[in-house]
């Protein structure tokens, strides 16, 4: 069954089901509607939580243990799977089947990129979407970033007049975590409950000097010089590695999933399909002209590193390798700073 993200409250208002797919490649919209499946399912007794990243290599003789052996605690289990594609190979799609005939002593949460229209055609896909709830998570266009940003606003019981809200609608520029982190700094130094025009301008001049999204074009416009000098300034303000992964790992999937729809059209028509917002499209395109599939392929790759460092579960300093990943985004070919070792 396919269901609207808005929809999902009232959904769970009249209970849990018994399998969710989430899916999209807007990671805050993706994490809000996971996160109200979690406290749902707590809500109803599924206190016990088994999550599992599903990567090249994954065992999944380990989810198979998980889906038949409870807790001697709780007769209740929560399995959370995150794909890191909605493309699985055929032995993945075996065992991912197989969650659809799972018991009603299991809820099962899978969120993964966006799944394109070959993805729902996939047999493994088509069984889970039989047996549960597919939601598909959309970017918020332009045209509706202030309205969402409004009713973002309304929901805190605050209030922003016009000018403000068209403001930061053009501050964040489609960021919605870069909305939110600004919504949340702009309510605890806003006096009363109104938001001005004058407040959003205060929040600009007083923003931390570096943020992920400057990083970001800086790369992507081949600026290495600069992209080193914010990616440092990110560090010594405190900034979590992950987060910074997080952006990158959600931008990286967008050029991928372009340069794929280029095999039946071209690079700007494959850009518009994409959503990417006009402000953005002679960046990405450029972006796009001096790099190839694998070179980005690579990078993704290397973010998983990055993932394992701050894990523990590989050696090394995960700033240094964001270092080479700064410098392979914005063109450079260099030799390895660090060496990598797993544990």
């Amino acid at each position: 069954m396919k269901l609207y993200p808005e929809k999902l409250p009232a959904a769970l208002t009249k209970g849990l089901g018994r399998l969710y797919l989430v899916s999209g490649d807007e990671p805050l919209l993706q994490q809000e509607l996971c996160d109200q499946i979690r406290d749902k399912a707590r809500s109803e007794g599924f206190v016990e939580r088994d999550l599992f990243h599903v990567e090249a290599g994954f065992d999944w003789q380990s989810l198979h243990f998980s889906v038949n052996n409870l807790s001697l605690f709780s007769d209740k289990k929560l399995i959370e799977l995150r794909l890191n594609s909605a493309k699985q190979p055929d032995k993945a799609a075996a065992h991912l089947m197989a969650l659809a005939e799972a018991g009603d002593d299991l809820a099962i949460l899978i969120s993964m990129p966006k799944a394109d229209a070959a993805a729902q055609r996939s047999k493994w896909f088509k069984a889970l979407e039989a047996a549960g709830t597919f939601i598909q998570v959309w970017p918020i266009e332009a045209k509706d970033l202030p309205r969402w940003l409004e009713q973002r606003i309304t929901r805190k019981r605050y209030q922003i007049d016009r000018d403000a809200l068209l403001a930061l609608a053009a501050k964040v520029e489609g960021n919605l975590l870069a909305a939110v982190q600004e919504l949340d700094r702009l309510l605890l130094a806003v006096d009363g409950n109104k938001i001005s025009l004058e407040d959003i301008q205060g929040s600009v001049a007083d923003h931390a000097r570096y943020d992920v999204y400057q990083w970001l074009d800086a790369a992507l416009m081949g600026k290495a010089a600069r992209s080193l000098r914010v990616l440092n300034g990110l560090q010594h303000e405190g900034t979590e590695v992950l987060l910074i992964t997080g952006v990158l790992s959600r931008e990286l999937r967008l050029l991928l999933g372009i340069l794929d729809e280029t095999k039946d059209q071209g690079l700007e028509a494959a850009i518009q399909s994409a959503r990417v917002w006009p402000k953005r499209r002679a960046l990405i395109q450029r972006m796009l002209r001096r790099t190839s599939f694998s070179e980005l392929r690579a990078i993704h790759a290397q973010l998983g590193d990055v993932d394992a460092m701050v894990k523990g579960a590989m050696v090394g300093d995960p700033w240094d390798l964001l270092t080479e990943v700064s410098l392979r985004l914005a063109g450079h070919a260099i030799t390895p700073l660090v060496s990598r070792t797993a544990y």
